[in-house]
């Protein structure tokens, strides 16, 4: 069956040689699959192959030994402060002439070295350190447009340069192979900073490799919480450190050491010194012992070495004019530089006279080599410096602050030749750098770069991108200043301060303190107290038989001549109270610590000569504000209001920012802008506000912008996109008979919350804001009036576009229910409306009535002419004529009142109470008439007892008038029908009904 198939299959293919091909091999198949031996077929040939005997047990053994690639792995595990480590090699990076991984908690770093293979002719050491934190260590993929990992950042940088500093003096003299260190974090748990395994790893390596090295060496870290040292603390427990110490040695000796402190004092920084140095010896044994598991032989390398011979000679013709010029005080830093170019030119036309070839090719190095002695042997024996100094005197000082007033701070430093000019700029809190390293802070507030230009040494050079020196001197200086900031809660801008070298003759960079510190106060910061720096050196002799240091001279401020020719350059910044920052720089191969300590009380006097410079052209922070300092706010808005506008203000931020000049963020729910000046300020505020908004407040004046116009009034789109009514009445204290003759869409106006009506629309008013002098007898138009802050309504309002609605609220006055909600509620702070007499809202109650029980008919193509509260009240069976001619008689009175003012008659202040007697009686003149459009808060009356109710009493004023009096917990009620009362309006209700207090009361 299986055969038919097959060839059904096969006979519709067109070649009957295939089909003959395919049947055979389909036969053969089965035959041997029965016969259990495997068939091999190709196109033109089929052969059967037995298959293979199975070897015997012990030679497939050893095949599968053979075949399988075993790692030898070398493994050391230790404690160092309470943390487990351990290093190893052989598992990864195979190639590489020595490679370690080095391994605390879950954070793995790789270190391998590597060694050109060249002559090495070359008079200088070409070690590179390369130090990478890829994104994929802490599970992240890059943010940058290609997600890829881009040029080395600071951070990379600064690391690369704490790992070569305490390796580079283990290297042998003469050994000018090139070398190179790479270092790579392969995963870390964001717990421990990684730039001190990568140091001990790397020392593993070179011990590893057969690079000739006089290592090993041992890096820690040391904290101190609450005075308690603590060795290799996690992040989180660095944060809460005064101290954060770096520390490098070999088992005797003191190779690095770098510092940022919170005013530690110099004791406390010598005993953890000590500490320090005891455990991180910790981290040699263990080195050793994997060198001698896995490390490779030294090879044997070719020095460049300058024979005696060659050396003496080179001595002999240029020893005394070289010594000439250094006791010369008179000589300066390119005076001196030039006659010294001079002698070794001399020297070398002697020795080209004299065909010595040999001597040419070292003689750079021979006349620096016998600069350096000359120099070292008047230090040490004579105790005489270059430039004629005692050993631990500072150089002349300059100090100059506000140099530049435009700038927000600025100043001027100079020490010696040596020259320095800081900056500082301020900026919002969204100015901040971004730091996109796997540990640390994900951004920074204070940023300190220092510029080091060719021009500052009269030298030609290449501008390019990051410098290591430059990065390293500018951090040095950022970390020193950087304790006396003063918190972001107290002081929200961004710093920046750059340093430009002007000139550079020794220690720029605690230069770049001192002057920086001045510019901090110049820009008016308030830092605590100034921050200087000053660097000092070190001049020995060594036994060259033991290698021990059998005399020294420390010397304060030193040159670029004594740092170049020295031991040591040992920069300490501090303030009074104690030291901010630290880095020490070597080039023997090691300082015994003790000596290193013996430095400290030197420089501490050299910090406070300086300090005492600084203090008398600059001892406090100026005033925030002054000149051109940037000002900063912080808007706060209501969480919906901002949830509401947010995405509308990032997108038109940018507009903000070009339209106003400011500076812009949004960031934990506020809003922060920073402006050149208060103009630019306000002008910023009130674009935010109005995208924004916030709590609109009763009496408050907001910016908003007509969005359409009605017959009744205009709706204007204020704080934050939210709509209010601007009725026609509000427009002006003046009759108006058109919207649109005042008013046009998209006009910008300021405006006057004046509440709400009765379903929650908000009321708007422009005539509020326009001041007009009133009185109590003189308010024609009904003109709205601020009362005092204290009053629980700020103001009340002009008629309410419901009109009907408010005449039916007054008509049911006499409804007892009704008038019972109304005294309890009385005393609520409510938007007012307008109050009309008695005798109006007594004419409506017939078409109220009919208003409810009939059906509402369809309202006609013409709107009614809306009610003007600016015309005055008519009284039942007043003619329109009388009143055309009464209204016409109080505008002349009014006018004839304010050319009285303008010509100096006196006026009742509007702040003054006046009490009115609204009683008629019969042997006096009839009282003036109150009006419900002059009734506002805080006037004092006179009422009678209209009604009594069961919460209170309704109270009639002259005029037709009626209010309300609440009755009070404990309080009188021993009132009669008719009784006249002393009054003061204190509030309104919901529904415009004025409430009044009882003067007797008060």
């Amino acid at each position: 069956m299986e055969l038919a198939a097959v060839a059904a299959t096969l006979r519709r293919r067109a070649n009957p040689r295939i089909l003959m091909a395919s049947l055979l091999s389909f036969h053969c198949r089965q035959r041997c699959r029965r016969l259990g031996v495997r068939f091999l077929c190709s196109d033109r040939q089929a052969f059967v192959s037995q298959p293979p005997r199975p070897p015997p047990p012990s030679e497939r053994a050893a095949e599968s030994f053979h075949a399988r690639k075993v790692l030898g792995t070398f493994r050391e595990d230790f404690e160092v402060g309470s943390r487990i480590i351990s290093i190893e090699t052989g598992k990864i990076a195979r190639f590489a002439n020595g490679s370690v991984v080095i391994n605390m908690g879950d954070t793995n770093v790789l270190s391998t070295v590597a060694s050109a293979r060249g002559d090495g002719a070359r008079d200088f050491l070409p070690l590179t350190v390369d130090y990478q934190e890829k994104q994929y260590a802490q599970g992240v993929i890059p943010t940058t447009f290609m997600r890829r990992e881009g040029a080395p950042k600071e951070r990379e940088l600064l690391c690369g340069r704490l790992i070569d500093r305490p390796i580079r003096p283990l290297f042998p003299s003469g050994f000018y192979h090139e070398v190179q260190v790479m270092v790579s974090v392969l995963s870390s748990d964001g717990k421990q900073d990684p730039d001190v395994m990568a140091a001990n790893a790397t020392s593993a390596a070179l011990m590893l490799s057969d690079i000739p090295w006089n290592g090993p060496i041992g890096v820690i870290r040391v904290g101190r919480i609450d005075g308690k040292f603590i060795f290799n603390p996690t992040m989180d427990e660095l944060s809460l450190s005064d101290l954060n110490l770096v520390y490098a040695c070999t088992m005797d000796r003191t190779l690095m050491i770098d510092v940022q402190a919170r005013e530690i004092s110099e004791k406390d920084l010598e005993a953890g010194l000590k500490l320090a140095h005891l455990e991180a010896v910790k981290y040699i044994e263990p080195q050793i012992r994997l060198a001698e598991k896995a490390g490779k032989q030294k090879k044997e390398y070719k020095l460049s070495m300058i024979s005696d011979g060659t050396l003496e000679k080179i001595r002999n013709l240029a020893e005394a004019p070289i010594q000439v010029v250094f006791t010369d005080s008179a000589y300066g830093k390119f005076e001196r530089g030039e006659a010294l170019d001079k002698i070794t030119q001399t020297v070398k036309a002697k020795l080209e006279e004299e065909c010595d070839e040999e001597s040419l090719k070292v003689l750079p190095k021979a006349i620096d080599t016998v600069r350096k002695q000359i120099i070292r042997r008047r230090i040490i024996d004579e105790g005489l410096r270059v430039d004629g100094r005692k050993l631990d005197e500072v150089r002349p000082l300059y100090c100059e602050s506000g140099t530049y007033p435009i700038l927000h701070g600025s100043s001027l430093f100079s020490r010696g030749d040596t020259q320095v000019l800081c900056t500082v700029t301020l900026g919002a809190p969204g100015d901040a750098q971004r730091l996109d390293s796997i540990v640390g802070p994900p951004t920074k507030r204070f940023m300190l770069h220092y510029s080091f230009p060719p021009f500052s040494i009269n030298e030609v050079g290449k501008r390019g991108g990051l410098n290591r020196r430059e990065v390293g001197h500018g951090t040095l200086a950022e970390k020193a200043l950087l304790s006396v900031l003063p918190p972001e809660a107290d002081f929200p801008y961004t710093v920046r301060v750059n340093s430009e070298v002007m000139a550079s003759d020794g220690s720029t960079s605690m230069a770049t303190v001192c002057g920086g510190s001045m510019a901090l106060m110049d820009a008016g910061i308030p830092v605590r107290v100034h921050v200087a720096g000053v660097s000092v050196g070190l001049v020995s002799d060594v036994d060259p038989s033991t290698g021990r240091i059998v005399n020294y001279r420390i010397l304060t401020d030193i040159l670029g001549l004594e740092d170049h020719l020295g031991d040591m350059d040992f920069k300490i910044a501090g303030t009074r109270k104690g030291i901010t920052a630290i880095q020490l720089d070597i080039k023997p191969a090691g300082i015994p610590l003790d000596i290193i300590c013996e430095c400290l009380e030197p420089a501490q006097k050299g910090r406070n000569q300086i300090l005492d410079r600084m203090e008398e052209e600059i001892s406090a922070p100026r005033t925030l504000g002054d000149g051109s300092t940037p000002r900063l706010a912080t808007l706060k808005f209501a969480a919906d209001s901002l949830r509401r506008s947010l995405g509308f203000l990032i997108t038109q931020r940018k507009r903000i920012e070009q339209e106003t000049g400011a500076r812009v963020s949004v960031n934990d729910g506020a809003v922060t802008i920073v402006a050149k000046n208060q103009s630019i300020m306000q002008k910023a505020q009130e674009k935010i506000s109005f995208l924004i908004g916030g709590e609109i407040e009763v009496g408050g004046i907001y910016k908003g912008v007509v969005s359409s116009i009605k017959e009744y009034g205009a709706f204007v789109e204020f704080n934050g996109g939210q709509q209010g009514l601007l009725h026609i009445s509000e427009l002006s204290h003046e009759t108006v008979s058109r919207v649109s003759d005042i008013l046009s869409v998209g006009q910008e106006l300021s405006l006057m919350c004046i509440g709400q009506d009765v379903r929650g629309n908000i009321k708007l008013s422009l005539k509020a804001t326009i001041p007009k002098q009133d009185s109590l007898n003189d308010n024609l138009d009904g003109q709205a009036s601020v009362v005092p802050a204290n009053q629980a309504v700020n103001v009340w309002a002009s008629p309410s576009l419901e009109n009907t609605t408010c005449m039916e609220n007054l008509g049911s006055l006499n409804d007892a229910q009704d008038e019972s909600n109304e005294l309890q509620s009385a005393t609520c702070s409510s938007p007012a409306v307008v109050i009309r007499s008695a005798a109006e809202c007594d004419a409506q109650d017939v078409a109220v009535v009919k208003h409810i029980t009939t059906k509402r008919r369809k309202p006609s193509k013409s709107s009614p002419r809306p009610y003007n509260a600016s015309l005055p009240c008519q009284d039942v069976g007043e003619s329109p004529k009388n009143n055309d001619v009464s209204l016409k008689k109080r505008r002349q009175t009014k006018k004839k009142k304010e050319m009285d003012a303008f010509s100096g008659t006196k006026q009742k202040s509007d702040s003054t109470l006046e009490t009115v007697s609204l009683a008629y009686d019969v042997d006096e003149k009839p009282k003036p008439t109150i009006r419900a459009d002059s009734l506002k808060l805080g006037d004092t009356v006179t009422a009678k007892v209209h009604q009594i109710r069961a919460h209170g009493l309704v109270l009639e004023l002259n005029g037709g008038i009626r209010g309300m009096f609440k009755f009070e917990v404990n309080g009188r009620r021993d009132f009669e029908v008719g009784k006249e009362l002393s009054v003061r309006c204190s509030s309104f209700s919901n529904k415009g009904i004025p409430v009044f207090s009882l003067l007797e009361d008060e």
